[in-house]
């Protein structure tokens, strides 16, 4: 493990009470249970702001998907008609 550093910290007693019954039934001490308290919290925040940064940008890639679909779209409508044009011509003239 790194270098240890000591922090006083305050905490309510009725917090203080649980942490120490928790510690104790895991044969464990304060300071290894803030640590893993520390360690579980940060973690669960970079879940957090890896899950907002992947819905941002799936929320970015979602409107540059509709306009590419918009685009597409428009020139399939374009290229459908043409073909529904000269269909039309080669049933009228026998083709």
């Amino acid at each position: 493990m790194s270098q240890l550093k000591k922090v006083l910290i305050t905490v309510p007693e009725p917090l203080l009470e649980e942490v120490d019954l928790i510690c104790n039934s895991e044969k464990s001490n304060r300071s290894k249970f803030v640590r893993e308290a520390m360690k579980c919290y940060l973690a669960e925040k970079r879940k957090q702001k890896l899950k907002e940064q992947m819905t941002k940008g799936y929320q970015e890639m979602a409107d540059i998907n509709l306009e590419l679909a918009g685009v597409y779209f428009d020139l399939e409508e374009e290229q459908f008609s043409g073909y529904e044009e000269k269909l039309a011509e080669c049933e009228s003239c026998g083709c």
